[in-house]
């Protein structure tokens, strides 16, 4: 049993527990749990049990709350707030509870845990054992475009985080009462405070990077990393714009989206899409003629490809500060979506 654990969701939270690991020197005393929740690792699983970053690597079956119907009572909408909070206490309680049997690991055997997106049931549990951890938050400024914590609970916040705070209901994001701290990125960007945020700039991790550490990650994330650079060399000599694809809307608004920024954008380039790992759509067949990188590691790593550079980078809602591979950075946000679906599903912020 190593002294610290990670627990991550997706390919990012990996490249971050990398990160933090080779700050402080990356000792091999660090284990990983590998959420399958909401994303497939496929062959990074085998490839993060040969890494030297962490001991031991584990897979965790989380379950949703819709995999336990027998819950489905307690979320119901009473029209009654303290019918409502009653129910919810006793819903965290009996999630958190349910989600024992598929902890792989005693937790409470580490020392120090870390946990990405601790509004997912791994935070239910952590507050059902009374377990104290680490919360990261999900992407790079990612609350500074949607604070999850204060959307999901908005209407009388202030009682839900003293509720929270007492350990009788869970809220993410540095509200639950075992939460030990909320790290960010940059709390200066935050509209709202916490008293548990602690900021480390993700640039202090990154520049920090040896050659040695870079190609550590390259190995662990790109299984192909020389049919990888085969297809970004098909780019030589001509105007390249990467798109990076996103989850976004129904299967169908999404193909009319990225076909509508390579409309706007990308007239006289070569154009790339780095697909997004839980984006399924059929870039291969609609985009035949774009080359697709896929979504199998965080853009982040092109980064670290010596070399490599982009004329224009286009997201939607993927923050593209991180970014050193592009000459120039488009950052499309809450106004381009207002023309693909309702604003209230994406400015939530908005809605607080």
């Amino acid at each position: 049993m190593s002294s610290r654990v990670y627990v991550c969701h997706t390919f990012y939270h990996v490249y971050i527990a990398c990160l933090k690991e080779f700050y402080r020197g990356a000792d091999g005393d660090a284990d990983l749990i590998l959420s399958k929740m909401s994303n497939k690792f496929g062959t990074m699983v085998e490839r993060a049990k040969e890494c030297p970053v962490f001991k031991n690597v584990y897979e965790y079956d989380e379950k949703r709350p819709e995999f336990f119907p027998e819950l489905d009572e307690l979320k119901t909408e009473t029209g009654n707030i303290v019918s409502n909070m009653r129910n919810r206490i006793r819903f965290c309680k009996a999630f958190g509870k349910r989600q024992e049997k598929f902890v792989p690991v005693d937790l409470k055997q580490y020392k120090d845990i870390y946990v990405f997106c601790d509004s997912d049931p791994i935070g239910y549990y952590l507050n059902y054992k009374k377990i104290r951890y680490h919360a990261l938050e999900d992407g790079l400024d990612c609350i500074r475009y949607y604070d999850t914590a204060r959307y999901d609970n908005r209407g009388h916040f202030k009682i839900k985080a003293a509720m929270a705070a007492l350990g009788l209901i869970h809220i993410q994001n540095g509200y639950g009462k075992y939460c030990i701290d909320m790290e960010v990125n940059d709390i200066s960007v935050l509209e709202y405070p916490c008293k548990k945020y602690v900021e480390l700039r993700r640039t202090k991790l990154t520049d920090a990077l040896t050659q040695d550490q870079k190609d550590i990650m390259l190995k662990l994330f790109i299984s192909n990393l020389d049919e990888l650079k085969a297809r970004l060399n098909e780019s030589a000599g001509k105007k390249t714009m990467l798109i990076l694809s996103e989850p976004l809307c129904s299967l169908d608004v999404r193909e009319r989206i990225f076909r509508d920024i390579i409309a706007q954008y990308g007239e006289g380039y070569l154009i790339m899409i780095k697909q997004h790992p839980r984006d399924e759509l059929d870039y291969k067949k609609l985009f035949a003629d774009c080359i697709l990188l896929d979504g199998t590691f965080p853009m982040e790593m092109l980064n670290f490809i010596e070399g490599l550079s982009f004329d224009r980078v286009v997201s939607v809602y993927t923050v593209v500060d991180s970014i050193k591979f592009a000459k120039e950075k488009i950052f499309l946000g809450d106004d381009f979506m207002d023309i693909y679906e309702a604003p209230e599903i994406h400015r939530q912020n908005e809605y607080i």
